[in-house]
């Protein structure tokens, strides 16, 4: 079972994820350079604050806590140490280029949680084989919105359809870690359909996937609960597909996503 991520500081959301199987919570308190990256753009700025991660973790008896704290910066070990006080199960740290940034990073947690690595930069990707062994590193999650903007791509998912993930997620999954990537829509939503990020997620063994706003749109028919049903069932329905089925919707998926990046490229 593929694990949901889900952004919020909202404890009532909090508890109906925690009712569900396979969720984890993410409280996100990264706000260091993060509007100027994504001016222009239709994605989540957080408004998260340090008490949050208190609030959220007093909700959950069965779902982690995951926190994502700022780039590394002077005040990194003040601020691991206050999230690390309030019940985070796990720390996420953004935005490194370097492998010493992560290893930084890691001595600063010094064994009190576990890392979740967000691979989101040209540097950190191509220094993948020097950073993966990290001590304390349990994940890496590839951040689509702002990897692809570091490689000069102008859709979210070219990564996917250049191979890029297909290198990240074997070479993770080498290292004995979990691997996890993007955001997912509701099924039949998005411009790639959450179907097709789903199966790619299944094809590539992901152990992870952020939900979208797509999940809690005002005056829905359907509740989020029915809507992670439905996406389940899906993902049961897709782990069964044959080897010659899961090419077939690689290639399909991959046809689609340069098709989109080539409409951007041509309407910019």
């Amino acid at each position: 079972m593929i694990e949901l991520l889900q952004i919020t500081n909202d404890p009532a959301l909090a508890r109906r994820c925690d009712a569900l199987p396979g969720m984890r919570l993410f409280v996100d308190l990264e706000v260091n350079g993060k509007a100027e990256r994504q001016a222009g753009r239709n994605t989540f700025i957080s408004t998260h604050r340090l008490d949050d991660v208190g609030r959220i973790k007093s909700q959950l008896k069965h779902s982690r806590l995951m926190v994502r704290v700022n780039p590394l910066h002077a005040g990194s070990s003040g601020e691991l140490d206050a999230v690390l006080a309030q019940g985070a199960d796990w720390v996420m740290l953004p935005m490194f280029h370097s492998p010493d940034e992560l290893q930084t990073f890691s001595r600063l947690v010094a064994g009190r949680a576990p890392i979740v690595a967000l691979l989101e930069t040209a540097g950190a990707l191509q220094s993948l084989d020097d950073w993966v062994g990290t001590p304390g590193l349990c994940e890496v999650f590839v951040g689509l919105n702002d990897l692809h903007l570091s490689l000069g791509c102008r859709f979210m998912f070219e990564p996917l359809a250049q191979g890029v993930l297909d290198r990240v997620a074997a070479r993770v999954k080498a290292q004995g870690l979990r691997f996890g990537f993007g955001g997912i829509a509701r099924l039949d939503e998005g411009l790639l359909p959450g179907r097709d990020v789903l199966a790619e997620h299944l094809r590539l063994g992901s152990r992870a996937v952020i939900l979208s706003r797509t999940f809690h749109r005002p005056n829905a028919e359907t509740t989020f609960a029915d809507d992670v049903a439905v996406l389940r069932e899906a993902e049961r329905s897709l782990a069964a597909r044959t080897p010659e089925q899961l090419e077939i919707d690689r290639v399909s998926t991959f046809t689609t996503i340069e098709r989109i990046a080539a409409s951007i490229r041509a309407s910019a």
